[in-house]
This record gives C-alpha cells, structure tokens and sequence, in this order.
C-alpha cells in the first residue's frame, strides 16, 4: 500500500539511502557481555562444581492454594495489552528513528552515543541538521516508518498510551481487589532464590518440572510478571512524562531519578527492550510447554487441551492485530489528519488543562551550557534575508500587527533598549535530541505590554523568513497565556554571544515549555490573531500543517 506523496514529500520519506546500522559504544558493548556473560556464568559454574540445584517447583506441584484460573477481566487485559504494545512498540521504534541516537549526556554530542542506528558522522565544518541524521524505518517494522514520520508516529503514540494505563490501572484494581494477586506478588523474599534455583535449570539446558499455569507459576515466572507489572510498565511511562520540557523546566529534579532528560530517553528505549524480551521468552515458553492448552487458559479460562475454541479465538485476535497493522497503515498516510484531530482532542485538550499551566523556573547555570547543541532548520534563502544578513541585519524591521492596538516596527536596536532578560534552559527538540544554551533578549510581555492586544486576540503567530521541510513559509503559534510566561523571549544572543545565523538570526524565540519546533528561528513578523485556526491550513503552524505535528507540545 503506496503512500500518496507529492514529489517534495517522496524525496524526504522516501530518500536513496534507506539503510541502517546498529553500534553500540565499547561501554555499552562491554556491559551487556558482562552481565549476560556473569549471569550464566554464574549458573554454569554452580552447575558444573555443585549439580542442578533442587527444583523448588516440585513442592508445588500439589499446592492448589492460590486463585486458580484466568478471569475475564484478566483475560481481556492479557490481549488488551498484546494488542496496545504492538502499537505502543512500532510507533515509538519510528519516533526513536527520527533522531536515532541515544545518550546518557544533556547535551547529546554526537560521539557520546551509546547507541545509535546511524554510522553517519557529524562533521562541525558543514550544515548537517537534526533532520539530515534521521533514519528511514521500512513500515513492516515502524509505524508509520518512513522517514520524518515522527508527527504521525506521536499520534499514533499518544492515542494509545492513555488506554495503556488506563488498563494497567484497571488490571491493579482487579488484582488487589480480588485475591489474584496472590498469583503474582511474592509473598517472601524466599522468591529470589528460588528463581535463580530455576533460571540455572534453564541456562544450563535442562527444562525445570513444569507447573500448571492454571493453577500456579513457579517462582522466576512469578517474578517476571510482578516486574512486568509493577517496574516496566511504570517506568515506562514515568520516563516518558521526564521528556516533556514542561515538567522538566517545573520539577527539575523529576528526569534527574533517571540520570536526566536523555537518561530517561535512554531508559524508556531500555524499558521498551525489556517488554519486547519478556514477549519472546514468555510466547516461546507457552509454545515449548503446552501451546494448545496454554491458549485455552488465557482465552476461554479452560485448563482442557481438547477444546479448539480456545485456538479460534487465539487465531482471531492474532488475524485482527494483523488486520489493524494494514489499516494504520492506511489510516496513517491516505488520512494523517484523522490521527491529528483525534490526537488533540485525546491529548491536546488534557495537555491544555494540566501540564501546560506549569511554569518554567530557572534552575541551569552557566556550567551546564553544552559543549555541542544540534542545528535543525533550512537557513532562509530570500534576497531579503540574505541581504539583511550582509548587513548584520541593521537594517532589519520586526513588524508587529493584527489584533492589537499600537501596530509598531521595531529595529534590532530597539528592541534591545527595551531590556535584556538572560535564560539558561535546555532545548526539547521533538526528535528527541536536547541542549543547554543561554539565550538573551527581550521578554515577550514586554512588547505585549507595548502593543496591547484586543481582547478577542488569543493567539500568537510568529513568521520566519525560512521555509518549513517540503517548502512554504514557515510559521508556528502560540497562545497568548504560553507567550507572557516566565523564559518566554525574542532572544538576539546565544551563550553570550550575537546568535548565530544556524540558529536563528536575527531573532528567534524561545518559549520554554515547548517543544523546539515551537521556537521558530529567523523571525521576520508577528500577528496577533483571534486563533489558530485561521493561518495557514488552521492547524496551528507549518509542521503542524504538513508533518501533523502537535499543536500543545509539552511532551
């Protein structure tokens, strides 16, 4: 199924080079052979000098104490679950593709990486941007896949994730509520050992006495599914609260848990490894240990091998989680506005009502400014620009207009006799690279002060004189409450210097609880209008136009 693209859109999802690589950093490599190779070492070794520890599975062979069964509620979550993961995995393998490094460092330099998807190498000497170093991601795999797909991809993400924990929280309620949990939560810490007594019967090849499922798990299978439950699921979705820059500038000591915003980027991937692990080995085991009457327990709560019903409601949902890959697939690139609209009207109403009321506090200094900080953006290429440029934009005019009492035009020199307020924040880029920077200029509640804004005014529109990715001029919104926060700036300086022209001379702003395609660079004008909704094609911005980004991008 062929996407309709125009041939500007072809060319970027769809480029010659379509290939990737997977390098990890010596550390990396080196830690994740150290613990596979202590972990069955260990095993082997207390294999070989002592023999196969005792099976503490065959004193419960005939304990028939814990709940048995699989009720319905649990039924449906199991294959809720399945059905939201498959979803929740793909889209967020296409959002890691569009910058596909991950890091442990703020400032996510290249070469810090201790892991990437990409053997390109970042040279300082030429323009490379954020977007040139993203991968394409077959649609097999992603989804969507393709190429600078992100916004979709998001969508697809953050319809889902609220149904995740919606049933994560319904499956905790059931379990405590019932005395299911006693099936999954350990009752001492007896548990451990027993585990490790199980995990050498498997390093060393020799399948431990296999409990029925339906009426107990052994001690390892009791522990994977209370880590499942109780720490993947939570950490992953508290990591992916750490990478919203609006939480992140409120409550800095909440993505500092996981080692900072690119630790928690680098832990959600981690957390999204683990589920995929624990999937192989837990379809594996079923296979290995009764494939038809492991089905029927979890699809009709039969502990019979002989029903087929089981197996047709199995093949059912397998056939409808396939069918539904092709539909989002069609969804996502024959009708990507469905997927926006429903993404706001899930996510971005919640967004405009919680996290977007927070207020950035001032908290990095001056040692935190980061070494490399990534450039994205196509550098404008009208005469006008260029000729401003020439001029170390002396003569440049920021017009401001629309709906506001005082219309005016200000000079460079203007504005900067206004007053300068100085920020040192990090940068959230939607990709998922970020970057300490210090930004001067002046507040924006200055100029709204000047200007005075009708009171049917709501809505910021700030035009750059660059273009957005499949050409147009480019554009974003912001609304007037965002626009009078705290760090909310025209900024003309960058780590105490004149800012540069790869990032946005002679002005670009800075409105901290945004994400960065928010900030638009090369500011040519600004427009007080009555709503987004009527500029451009009304979806707030020239991403959100074209690439279906979000319109309040706290996360």
């Amino acid at each position: 199924m062929i996407p309709k693209f125009t041939p500007a859109q072809y060319n970027v999802h769809y480029p010659a080079d379509r290939k990737f690589v997977i390098q990890f950093s010596k550390r990396a490599v080196l830690a994740v052979f150290g613990i596979v190779f202590f972990t069955f070492g260990i095993a082997w070794i207390q294999y070989l000098i002592f023999g196969l520890p005792a099976d503490p599975s065959l004193k419960l062979i005939n304990d028939k104490t814990a709940p048995l069964g699989f009720p319905l509620w649990l039924i449906f979550c199991h294959w809720m679950n399945f059905f939201l993961l498959t979803i929740l995995l793909r889209s967020g393998l296409s959002i890691l593709f569009d910058h596909p490094r991950l890091y442990w460092r703020a400032d996510s330099k290249p070469g810090s990486e201790w892991l990437k998807f990409t053997n390109k190498k970042v040279s300082e000497n030429e323009y490379w941007t954020a977007k040139d170093d993203a991968r394409y991601l077959n649609p097999v795999i992603g989804l969507p896949g393709y190429r600078h797909s992100v916004g979709i991809a998001r969508s697809w993400h953050f319809i889902y994730v609220p149904l995740f924990i919606i049933t994560g929280i319904f499956f905790i309620s059931m379990l405590f509520l019932t005395d299911y949990w006693r099936r999954v939560v350990p009752s001492s810490f007896q548990v451990i050992p027993d585990a490790w007594k199980i995990f050498v019967h498997y390093a060393t090849f020799n399948l431990p006495v296999e409990l029925n499922g339906y009426y107990q798990y052994n001690a390892l299978q009791k522990l994977s599914y209370f880590g499942v439950i109780f720490f993947i699921a939570p950490i992953s979705i508290l990591t992916g609260l750490c990478m919203a820059p609006s939480v992140a500038n409120r409550f800095p000591w909440f993505p500092k848990i996981f080692g900072g915003r690119q630790g928690a980027r680098s832990v959600h991937f981690l957390a999204m490894l683990s589920f995929l692990f624990f999937i192989i080995i837990h379809v594996s085991l079923v296979c290995i240990t009764g494939f038809k009457k492991n089905i029927n327990h979890i699809t009709i709560n039969s502990d019979s091998e002989s029903d087929i019903l089981g197996m047709i409601i199995f093949f059912i949902i397998i056939l409808f989680v396939v069918g539904f890959s092709f539909f989002a697939h069609f969804i996502s690139w024959r009708k990507p506005r469905i997927l926006q609209k429903i993404s706001a009207a899930v996510n971005g109403n919640v967004r405009r009502i919680t996290i977007n009321k927070l207020k950035p506090q001032k908290f990095f200094t001056k040692s935190d400014i980061s070494s490399y900080f990534w450039t994205n953006g196509k550098i404008p290429q009208s005469d006008t620009w260029k000729e401003l440029a020439s001029n170390d934009f002396k003569d440049y005019k920021l017009e401001i207009s629309g709906m506001v009492k005082n219309e005016i035009e200000f000079s460079l020199e203007e504005l900067k006799n206004l007053g300068k307020e100085q920020n040192i924040t990090m940068h959230h880029c939607i990709q998922g690279w970020t970057g300490v920077a210090e930004w001067g200029g002046v507040a924006l509640k200055k100029i709204i002060d000047i200007v005075e804004p009708l009171e049917s005014a709501d809505t910021v529109v700030f035009y750059s004189f660059g273009e957005g990715l499949y050409g147009g001029k480019y554009y974003d919104t912001h609304t007037l409450e965002n626009c009078l926060k705290p760090q909310s700036i025209l900024a003309w300086e960058m780590n105490y210097k004149p800012l540069p022209v790869e990032y946005g001379a002679p002005l670009r702003l800075r409105i901290e609880n945004q994400l960065g395609y928010k900030m638009v660079k090369w500011i040519q004008k600004i427009e007080f209008v009555s709503s987004h909704k009527v500029v451009g094609k009304g979806f707030g911005g020239k991403n959100e136009d074209d690439e279906y980004y979000d319109l309040i991008a706290n996360i």
